[in-house]
């Protein structure tokens, strides 16, 4: 007498999470923290940093499940995270403005950055130069943002912290590029060395002291690309010098 065995239950699927809830820019993050901690450091702590913190982030990743949901035509299942962190964005944003009401009026800064970032997504060229350097242009007016909120008053120092950080950033995006999208375009090459030494040359007499440190990423924009460098690789490097950019400028400007 033969026996079968009991057919197997097949395990129940797992229900997928909507796409957007965790951005994975993860070269996004610098761009996104520095400017902020350079701005509160630069006018000194103060409460309202708590709630403005609080809405950079959840904004940001408002902005990111939001790229994702235009870039998928809109699909349903990526509005969970566009909505939630929307209101999420929304809620620090008005605590912000209970606490400190002026920092309202940077906010005209942002609008066109933020819309070049959407439409980019829209017609998915995300990854384009020019919705790069908007983005980054974009996060580092932050540093007006935190500056302002910690009571600074030194509004030049403000703007020239925030340019220092504009133009470091946007020379990564290009030196990135050089790395790994663009690996062997000699325009992007040359773009990368070109801004990074034209900056080199724009801080001796805005902030000297800076100037060592970008005549360094020059020479590392013109000599890196020849060899071959991971992603991860690319990160590391990036970590380092955004440190080194920060801090200097936030001691000697």
């Amino acid at each position: 007498m033969t026996t079968t065995a009991p057919p197997r239950a097949r395990p129940a699927k797992r229900k997928r999470r909507s796409p957007g809830w965790v951005p994975n820019q993860h070269g996004a993050w610098a761009m996104l923290v520095t400017p902020l901690l350079v701005g509160i450091l630069a006018a000194g702590p103060s409460w309202p940093h708590l709630p403005l913190a609080a809405f950079w982030i959840l904004g940001y990743f408002a902005f990111f499940a939001t790229g994702l949901w235009l870039k998928s035509r809109r699909r349903q299942r990526y509005r969970p995270p566009v909505l939630v962190y929307s209101a999420g964005a929304t809620l620090a944003g008005l605590v912000t403005l209970a606490v400190d009401w002026h920092l309202i009026r940077w906010a005209p800064l942002f609008i066109v950055p933020l819309g070049v970032g959407l439409v980019a997504s829209a017609i998915r060229d995300e990854r384009s130069l020019w919705s790069g350097i908007s983005t980054t242009v974009g996060s580092s007016l932050m540093t007006l943002v935190a500056f302002d909120a910690g009571g600074g008053t030194d509004f030049a120092r403000a703007w020239l912290l925030a340019g220092i950080l504009a133009v470091y950033f946007a020379g990564t995006v290009l030196y990135v590029k050089t790395l790994i999208r663009e690996r062997g375009s000699q325009t992007y090459y040359w773009l990368s060395v070109g801004m990074h030494a034209l900056a080199t040359l724009a801080l001796i007499p805005l902030a000297p002291a800076l100037t060592p440190v970008f005549a360094a990423l020059t020479a590392r924009a013109a000599i890196v690309p020849a060899f071959p460098v991971t992603p991860k690789q690319a990160g590391i490097g990036e970590i380092f010098s955004t440190i080194a950019v920060a801090l200097t400028a936030l001691v000697t400007v």
